[in-house]
């Protein structure tokens, strides 16, 4: 095997490349779909990555001082397919790149996360994974503070396409990659002039060498297809004091006859014709699906150039004073004491002073970040609103990586893409804030955190018309209604401090599925009357309060349940029973069984909904005979309590509805 250490001969970096080359060429074929140009644009480079940089094991696809790679290009996916069957990750098989695209196949058209070994992250809408990126070696710099070289050493290398740059969040990510110095991220830029429409300048005319230097990067470009300047390239980006950016000049479909540095080259399926005519101009000899065996144990054998790293640093681990620490940390272990610690938080919130539930979230942060040292905190510029810095903790700085707290500036999708990096690094359970409105800024990443089934919290206060001054440009209405829909999501909505307690605890126990928390600005008196241990939110929705004999039932969620709560008093004093539902995540209640939600539902009572957002969804719950106390419009401007009263969202507007209903 040559030297991996020193620059690579033109002809052993080509023969490899179009190994990669011609399996996404066949495979694209045999789909009749996807996107060959990136792979076999940048076969070359990758190879030069992976022979000679990337630290690696195949045969342990999980040692957590690997380095990341992403592939943020995801339309370019046989080129990481491709890699890994080369390389021998376990699980990936030939048959499955020749299943490409298909029902059951784990290559999917776009890479998905958990679908195989070394597929770090789901990408395919585009900068998403530039940004995943910057999360994990954010992610990484901070195990590294807290852990050693000795534990954590390693950098994430991402291959990035031009529409990857093009997308806005491309700006907030390697923003922040830069004002942070994040050294351990090298950024590879595919740069080949070529969108979907034909050439970049059709649309775009920035010069990124210097987008990216202004950004803070260190900046350099080489012959994407010149092995030894990618060698020289990534050579010298290992000593950088900051994050890299190297400009690859590559031709998008590099071995087409006919296509090579055109749009066609992008995602058609090239044809009989062009593979054949590839083939010729490559030298490449072969069937379909057929890596000679020569070439395939060097590319075995590059799979396990960090077998002895591997090796190494596992030895280093188990004599480490650390060793225990780190497994439970990596491994996202909940201390035991966690749960008791909230039990017992929950208990002293009944005799808390009405607040926001954003409050009440500071004061559950307060117990949890004491008892767990791998919650990272942060706010897209709104840490006063948010209350998500709890007491004693620090900030992380530009290269000082020692604390828990992240300032990641009014970039709110940046921040929840960079959460979903470093949840998906794992050592860290990430959370971040910002006002509910601008979920909709951050929603192509909570859809990805969900797709993923990974353990992020996105922290949403200010989540109603309790807004109030600021108007309906800052007042969600649709918000909990779009989030509700997305699959595997938990949406929860509490409605005084033991349910936001309780929804924490439920947020940090999931750690196969993301939480996204909505707090209030306005106050919340405490609903819950009395202690119980168990979380009872955890169910989704439960009774609150009830008769036995009770003709209606009130179902709400977060600050409107206290206005169920009083519209109950109002029924009472005409001697009319009522009970109360308490409904903060649909989702859990969901999956909860049908009898206990037929149960909860209150069956032969008549319906009332109380929620300051929009009915949609309600009906499911409500019936068709049902009434909802709500919003059916933006909102408006003024004191709080004057706009739920301009609107009708009363306890008395409640009452009403349920009087109207039993007289029908």
């Amino acid at each position: 095997m040559p030297d991996r250490f020193a620059p690579p001969e033109q002809g052993e970096i080509r023969r490899l490349a179009n190994a990669i080359r011609f399996l996404t060429m066949d495979a694209v074929e045999n789909a009749k779909s996807g996107h060959p140009g990136l792979p076999m644009g940048m076969a070359d480079a990758a190879t030069v990555l992976f022979r000679h940089f990337l630290k690696f094991d195949a045969a342990n696809p999980g040692w957590a001082d690997r380095d990341r790679f992403v592939l943020s290009g995801g339309h370019g996916s046989m080129l990481l397919y491709s890699l890994l069957w080369l390389t021998g990750y376990p699980e990936i098989t030939l048959d499955d790149l020749k299943s490409f695209r298909k029902i059951g196949s784990p290559c999917a058209g776009h890479p998905e996360h958990g679908d195989l070994p070394g597929i770090e992250t789901t990408t395919g809408p585009l900068g998403q994974g530039i940004a995943n990126a910057v999360g994990m070696a954010l992610a990484e710099r901070i195990l590294n503070a807290r852990f050693g070289d000795e534990l954590v050493d390693h950098k994430t290398y991402v291959i990035a396409s031009d529409g990857d740059l093009m997308e806005g969040i491309s700006h907030e990510a390697i923003s922040l990659a830069g004002h942070l110095k994040l050294k351990n991220l090298i950024v590879l830029w595919d740069h080949n002039n070529i969108t979907i429409d034909g050439s970049t300048s059709l649309s775009d005319s920035t010069n990124m060498d210097e987008r990216f230097k202004a950004a803070g990067w260190t900046t350099d470009s080489c012959d994407g297809h010149d092995a030894a300047d990618v060698f020289r390239a990534l050579s010298k980006a290992q000593e950088a004091d900051g994050p890299v950016m190297i400009a690859c000049r590559t031709i998008i479909g590099f071995g087409f006859p006919n296509r090579q540095g055109t749009q066609k080259a992008h995602s058609d399926a090239p044809g009989a014709e062009e593979i054949a005519g590839a083939r010729k101009l490559l030298g490449w000899d072969y069937p379909a699906f057929v890596v000679p065996d020569d070439l395939l144990n060097q590319w075995r054998a590059i799979g396990q150039n960090g077998a002895a790293a591997c090796r190494d640093w596992t030895a280093r681990k188990n004599a480490s004073g650390k060793a225990k620490e780190f497994d439970d940390t990596i491994n996202d272990v909940l201390p035991a004491t966690l749960a008791p610690a909230l039990v017992t938080l929950k208990e002293k919130m009944l005799a808390e002073k009405p607040a926001g539930t954003r409050k009440y979230s500071e004061m559950a942060l307060n117990v949890i970040n004491a008892e767990l040292a791998n919650t990272i905190g942060g706010s897209a510029d709104l840490t006063p609103s948010n209350n998500t810095r709890s007491k004693g903790l620090t900030e992380i700085k530009p290269g000082d990586f020692s604390g828990r707290y992240v300032h990641y500036g009014i970039r709110e999708h940046g921040m929840a893409a960079a959460m979903n990096g470093m949840a998906l690094h794992g050592g860290v359970i990430p959370y971040g804030g910002t006002f509910m409105v601008f979920s909709d800024y951050c929603r192509p990443s909570i859809r990805l955190a969900a797709l993923m089934g990974i353990r992020v919290v996105f922290v949403m206060t200010h989540d109603s018309i309790g807004v109030g001054e600021d108007g309906p440009t800052h007042q969600p209405i649709e918000q909990l209604a779009s989030l509700r829909a997305i699959p595997t999501l938990l949406t929860m909505r509490p409605a005084d401090g033991v349910e936001t307690a309780e929804c924490w605890q439920i947020a940090l126990e999931n750690s196969r599925r993301p939480s996204l928390l909505a707090f209030s600005r306005q106050d919340a008196p405490p609903v819950r009357g009395a202690h119980t241990a168990e979380n009872l939110s955890a169910k989704g929705g439960y009774e609150l309060v009830g008769d036995k004999d009770a003709k209606v039932t009130f179902l709400a969620t977060g600050t409107e349940v206290s206005l169920a709560v009083k519209a109950r008093e109002l029924l009472a004093a005409q001697g009319i029973k009522a009970r109360i539902v308490s409904m903060p995540c649909w989702a859990l209640f969901e999956e909860q069984p049908e009898s206990y939600r037929k149960q909860v539902l209150g069956p032969g009572t008549v319906k009332i909904a109380i929620e300051a957002g929009t009915q949609l969804g309600w009906d499911r719950y409500i019936g068709a005979d049902g009434a909802f106390v709500g919003m059916h419009s933006f909102g408006a401007s003024g004191p709080y309590k004057d706009v739920y009263q301009h609107f009708g969202i009363t306890a008395e507007a409640a009452a009403d509805a349920a009087r109207r209903l039993l007289k029908n």
